[in-house]
C-alpha cells in the first residue's frame, strides 16, 4: 500500500506541474487546436497535454517494467505529428500498428507465437483511436481513463499495478486544467498515449500470472473505447462513407444535440465507466470462465443499445456542437 501511495502523490505531482509546461510549449511551437467545422470552441487551445500524462505514467513503468515507455512514447510522437501535421489516414494506421507491435513486445500474453502478438497489436490500434474518439469534449476522454486506469491498479499484477496507478493520478492531475472549460486538450497525442496504456495493462492482465476469470473481467475496462470505434465504423459505413472521415454523431455529441450540457456528458461518460468497472472487478471474483465472458458481453450489449438509442449507429446530419 504504501509504494501505491507513494506512486500515486508522484504522479498527481507530475501531471500537475508539467501540464503548465506543455500548455506554454504547444503555444511556442504552434501545437494548438484552432477552430474548425469539427472544433466547437471558439479560440486555439494547446494540445500537448499528453506530455505530461507521459511524464507522470514513466513514474509507474520505471518502477516495474521501463521497456514499456518505448511503444508508449511512440504512441505519444505519432498523436503529436499528427496534431502537427494532419497525417494521412494510411500513414496514422501504418504508425498505430507500429507502435502496437512494439506493445506486443514488451507485453507478452498467454496467447503464444504469432497470434498473441497480432491480437494485442490489433487492440492496440482499436484502443488508440477508441479514446481518440473518446476526446471530444473537455475531460470526457480523461475522466474515462482515470476510471479505467483505477480499475487496472485494483486488478494487476506489480508492475502493471504501477504503471495503472500512475496514470490514473496523472491523468487527474491533468484534468485540473482539462475540467470545462478546457485549457489544454489531451491532443492525438495524449489520446494515442491513453489508448496505448490501456492496451498494455490489458495485455498484461492475459499474462500467465492471473486466472483466466480476471483476464476476460478486465475487457469490461475497456468496452467504452472499443465500443466507440465499432459505433463509428458501423455509422459511417452504413451512411457510405469513408471509414476514416471525421463527424460529430458519437454518442456524447448527440446528447449534447439532445439538451444535455457537455459537462454532463463528461460525467455521464465517467459514471457508465464506473458502472462497467464495479460490474468487471464483481466479475473477476468469479472462479468460472463463463460469468465474466458473460458480464463482458452484457456490458457490450449495453453500451451498445445506449448508442443506438441515441442514434451513434446511424448515418445523418451533422449535430450541432
Amino acid at each position: 500500500m504504501t509504494r501505491v501511495l507513494v506512486v500515486a502523490a508522484g504522479a498527481l505531482a507530475a501531471g500537475v506541474a508539467l501540464t503548465p509546461l506543455a500548455m506554454v510549449l504547444a503555444r511556442r511551437t504552434g501545437v494548438v487546436d484552432r477552430p474548425g467545422p469539427l472544433k466547437p470552441h471558439a479560440a486555439p487551445v494547446p494540445y500537448l497535454g499528453g506530455l505530461a500524462v507521459l511524464g507522470a505514467a514513466v513514474i509507474g513503468a520505471a518502477l516495474g517494467r521501463p521497456s514499456v515507455v518505448w511503444p508508449l512514447a511512440g504512441a505519444l510522437v505519432l498523436g503529436v505529428l499528427d496534431d502537427r501535421f494532419d497525417l494521412s489516414p494510411a500513414l496514422r494506421l501504418a504508425g498505430q500498428v507500429a507502435v502496437g507491435a512494439g506493445v506486443a513486445c514488451v507485453a507478452p500474453t498467454v496467447v503464444p507465437g504469432v497470434g498473441g502478438g497480432v491480437l494485442v497489436c490489433a487492440v492496440a490500434v482499436v484502443l488508440m483511436n477508441g479514446v481518440n474518439f473518446l476526446d471530444g469534449l473537455d475531460a470526457l476522454a480523461g475522466g474515462v481513463a482515470l476510471v479505467a486506469g483505477a480499475a487496472f491498479a485494483a486488478l494487476a499484477p506489480g508492475a502493471a499495478r504501477d504503471l495503472a496507478t500512475a496514470t490514473a493520478a496523472g491523468v487527474a492531475g491533468f484534468l485540473l486544467y482539462n475540467r470545462p472549460p478546457a485549457r489544454v486538450y489531451l491532443g492525438d497525442g495524449g489520446a494515442y498515449l491513453l489508448g496505448a496504456i490501456l492496451a498494455v495493462l490489458l495485455a498484461l492482465e492475459w499474462s500467465t500470472a492471473h486466472r483466466r476469470a480476471v483476464s476476460v473481467a478486465a475487457l469490461t475496462f475497456v468496452v467504452l473505447p472499443a465500443g466507440e470505434v465499432a459505433f463509428a465504423v458501423v455509422r459511417r459505413l452504413r451512411g457510405r462513407a469513408g471509414v476514416t472521415r471525421g463527424d460529430r454523431r458519437h454518442p456524447y455529441d448527440l446528447m449534447v444535440a439532445r439538451g444535455c450540457s457537455a459537462g454532463r456528458a463528461a460525467l455521464a461518460y465517467a459514471g457508465a465507466e464506473v458502472l462497467l468497472v464495479v460490474a468487471g472487478l464483481w466479475a473477476s471474483t468469479l472462479h468460472t470462465l463463463l460469468g465474466p465472458a458473460l458480464v463482458a458481453g452484457a456490458a457490450a450489449v449495453a453500451v451498445t443499445a445506449a448508442a443506438g438509442a441515441l442514434g451513434a449507429l446511424s448515418p445523418g446530419p451533422e449535430v450541432p456542437v
